[in-house]
């Protein structure tokens, strides 16, 4: 396993100054780069505390290159619904070049009405949009005098400066909540996956795994897939301390989501089906039950250990997980604590004996 940091702040101007949130993130990326992680990554949301501070991830991304060497950068996910495909591939590219070639670029179709309804975009082309930007970008990344004549956008012949460094392209992941026709779909095209355990249950997120895996080997790629899932976080010396922690975050994450969704009370799209459900997000507590189906990492050293173990079993020992270590809410030395405790206490032995 690889293990990398996800930020995903779910505080808003009444809880936490923007530019403390930033700061205490670069802190950690600092550690992060330190303690030999392998990736940090930023999400794109809007309007709400939930994600709302970053409505631009490569811009926190290039501050995170210049102060780092190693860590691969990963977006997590743009949005090229909201975007012309010139503006994000170039974004992209430029962070590439930035970085010296340590840019993940992962795309997802967004799922908040009010996101949409600012942008102007019907949610029920999410998908073709989707799609389409996701080729778009591609084409302007690898093809000189790059021409495209698509439902939504029309440019070319451009040739795009700057080139990325990664040739032919950065790694393209695809972040998928629910659909498994999308997962299909990724693998088929070579695009790696990003997912989020908490968003289904363990039999469905096995489901995805495998039939991921299966569809890449099928396509013949010449290089293996990549599947990252994403966990919140907490590790301290004492268990009663982690629970507390970790539920404390899991509590007013719920509740910056249930803020974010309430528009699903009276929206429905043949895109989503079924996600008029997300209206109810906040009056069911699921955090005892996530955590014993391993869906939040929360305890001592021995005890993530323990879950680690779990996971790799269930979906294979060649995962990345990004770990989601400070939303803001608990202070960034107790997410400083997590990454250290991972570090020296659980990374080191997950190895199994012979």
């Amino acid at each position: 396993m690889k293990f990398g940091v996800v930020f995903f702040p779910t505080v808003g101007p009444e809880d936490k100054p923007a530019h403390q949130y930033f700061d205490e993130c670069l802190r950690l990326v600092d550690l992060a780069e330190e303690l030999g992680y392998d990736h940090v990554k930023m999400v794109e949301h809007y309007f709400f505390a939930y994600g709302g501070y970053s409505p631009d991830p490569v811009t926190f991304l290039a501050a995170a290159a210049g102060r780092t060497k190693r860590l691969r950068l990963g977006t997590s996910a743009t949005i090229p619904a909201f975007v012309h495909p010139v503006k994000l591939a170039g974004k992209l590219a430029m962070l590439d070049n930035i970085s010296h070639g340590r840019v993940d670029a992962a795309f997802g179709r967004a799922f908040l009405p009010d996101e949409f309804k600012a942008f102007g975009i019907p949610m029920d082309e999410s998908r073709d949009r989707f799609v389409e930007g996701v080729e778009a970008v591609k084409l302007l990344w690898t093809t000189e005098d790059a021409e495209w004549k698509g439902t939504f956008h029309e440019f070319g012949p451009v040739t795009l400066l700057p080139r990325p460094v990664q040739r032919p392209h950065p790694p393209v992941f695809v972040t998928s909540a629910r659909s498994v026709d999308s997962v299909v779909a990724a693998a088929r095209a070579g695009h790696h996956l990003q997912t989020v355990p908490n968003a289904m249950t363990v039999d469905e997120l096995r489901e995805r795994v495998t039939v991921f895996r299966r569809e890449w080997a099928a396509a013949g790629h010449d290089r293996p897939g990549q599947i990252h899932l994403t966990f919140p976080c907490v590790v301290a010396e004492d268990e009663g301390e982690a629970i507390a922690r970790g539920r404390l975050d899991e509590e007013r994450n719920t509740v910056a989501i249930s803020q974010a969704v309430r528009a699903w009370q009276d929206t429905t799209s043949t895109a989503y089906p079924g996600y008029e459900k997300l209206a109810d997000i906040g009056k069911r507590d699921l955090f005892d039950q996530k955590l014993a189906d391993d869906k939040l990492l929360i305890g001592t050293p021995d005890q993530v250990a323990a879950q680690l173990r779990s996971i790799a079993d269930l979906y294979g020992d060649d995962l990345t997980l990004s770990l989601g270590i400070h939303s803001g809410h608990l202070p960034v030395e107790q997410a400083e604590t997590t990454l250290r405790l991972l570090a020296d206490r659980v990374i080191p032995h997950l190895r199994r004996e012979p």
